[in-house]
């Protein structure tokens, strides 16, 4: 790139970007470029100083951060450093530093990193700061930060721009910080049963698992169309046919589908799978898993979650999908013996079956939850034994073949995890699987496919098996409050900028 090209970008800028790039030039001219700083090693984080102040007070440390507020014009001045534990007063005087470190501190910007040493001391108004003796740039901020109190107010453009996002607003950093906290807390919990962790793949030429739409990609040198996963089951299953009994996956799933503020393509699930149990266990456990983890990381079984104030401490509601719609609706799906009454009912109450899919009582009691009931459910609540037609990988109840051993937990409207006794007779799998696969050929793109592998794997034999699947991502909403998946995501899916 010549000068006149640099110039004419230059002169093309907005002026506030235009002057922060101009005092880079100076720098460089200067032979003072912090782009060419490669190390910067330093001895203590804010936090530990103002943490452990009474021991540390006059002691010597080396810091590095970024410059968040400045006062001050003369010969002394006081800043605000931002490290990645928290944030510290500097002061800095003329007369201690180096002059020309103290004149590229004066001449610097909100958003510049930079190095420092110096000493604890407490001010005269009683704020816990570091005495520069040295001070040096490590690298230059060429564009302004957010307003200091209001950040960044734009929903849209945090989401874009995470990155300065994290910077500009703390409370960011501690939404993704419990997330973090949340997956070692299932790490730990599953890790404390005796679960193995591990990894499954990503691609496979079969979508199964679960319904949904997935997205297709393709394998340049198997010339071979290959689907993104729409989620984990499958493949840990096998692992249990192979006689790992205790089983997990923390991973990330896609699928083809909307977005709203419970729903992004791409996602965060743990699923775990147990041999010789069944969903009564997998219940208990999805119960404790996030309840204590509200214990450990809040400190608190309540929360307070899109405007409601959530129990989380155990036991946790139990209910049938057909006691809850006859609870909510006054319908009672048990007490019907044909289709047609089931339809009658249905229709009662505004409630049909989607188009291009035949009515039968399974279908009529589940859209009648679905459409109906599922936005009442506030408090947490496991709702068990879903029709056979919604569930395709779940065992039929003994007691009543139309429905299955399958609950799924709700907490203030939201879906949280699903979990099944599961589904190992291969010659009912294979009639299920044969069913989505009709499905599919005539035009339901979220019906799943005839997976051979996995029906020779169970024809090996499938133990008794309790699964489940629990949203990551809800359940930080959940313990951070927050109404979008795009706040627990950190760089969610976004329409392309023009």
């Amino acid at each position: 790139m010549t000068d006149d090209t640099v110039q004419d970008l230059q002169e093309s800028l907005p002026e506030i970007l235009r002057i922060r790039r101009e005092k880079l030039d100076k720098l460089r001219a200067d032979s003072r470029d912090p782009y060419t700083v490669t190390k910067f090693e330093r001895t203590a984080y804010s936090r530990e100083i103002i943490d452990d102040f009474e021991t540390r007070e006059g002691q010597t440390f080396v810091l590095a951060g970024r410059i968040m507020a400045r006062r001050g014009m003369g010969k002394a001045m006081f800043a605000d450093l931002a490290d990645d534990r928290g944030k510290i007063q500097l002061y800095v005087r003329r007369d201690d530093v180096d002059e020309r470190d103290f004149e590229d501190f004066k001449r610097g910007d909100i958003g510049d990193i930079v190095g420092v040493e110096g000493f604890a001391f407490r001010t005269k108004m009683g704020e816990i700061s570091i005495h520069c003796k040295s001070i040096k740039l490590l690298s230059k901020s060429l564009r302004p930060l957010p307003e200091k109190y209001h950040g960044m107010s734009d929903r849209e453009l945090k989401y874009r721009m995470r990155y300065v996002d994290l910077i500009a607003d703390p409370e960011t950093r501690r939404v993704f910080e419990t997330r973090s906290a949340f997956i070692r807390h299932v790490r730990r919990y599953l890790d404390n049963l005796g679960f193995l962790e591990v990894e499954t793949p990503v691609l496979s030429s079969i979508s199964g698992g679960a319904t949904a739409r997935p997205f297709i990609t393709h394998h340049n040198s198997l010339d071979l169309s290959m689907y993104l996963r729409i989620a984990l089951e499958l493949h840990l299953k096998r692992l249990v046919v192979g006689g790992i009994e205790r089983v997990y996956e923390i991973g990330r799933i896609f699928r083809n589908e909307g977005m709203d503020t419970r729903h992004n393509p791409e996602f965060t699930m743990v699923e775990w799978y147990q041999a010789y149990a069944d969903y009564h266990v997998m219940m208990d456990e999805a119960e404790e898993l996030i309840s204590t983890a509200a214990q450990s990381i809040l400190g608190t079984y309540n929360v307070t979650w899109q405007g409601e104030e959530i129990d989380l401490s155990p036991p946790w509601k139990r209910q049938t999908m057909a006691e809850a719609v006859l609870e909510h609706t006054g319908i009672d799906f048990m007490g019907f013996t044909s289709t047609d009454d089931a339809v009658r009912a249905a229709k009662s109450i505004g409630v049909s079956m989607p188009d291009g899919k035949e009515p039968s009582w399974g279908g009529l009691l589940y859209e009648c939850f679905d459409q109906r009931v599922e936005e009442k459910l506030i408090q947490p609540v496991f709702i068990t034994d879903h029709p056979i037609e919604v569930s395709p990988l779940a065992k039929r109840k003994p007691s009543d073949p139309r429905l299955t051993e399958r609950a799924e937990g709700f907490i203030c409207r939201n879906e949280i995890c699903n979990l099944f006794s599961e589904l190992n007779d291969p010659i009912d799998q294979r009639e299920r699987f044969q069913r989505q696969a009709d499905l599919r050929a005539g035009g339901d793109v979220e019906a799943g496919m005839m997976d051979e592998d996995y029906l020779t794997a169970l024809e090996y034999g499938l133990p008794p098996t309790g699964g489940i699947g629990i949203g990551i991502d809800r359940v930080v909403m959940l313990l951070t409050g927050r109404d979008s998946i795009r706040d627990v995501l950190l760089f969610p899916t976004m329409r392309p900028v023009e």
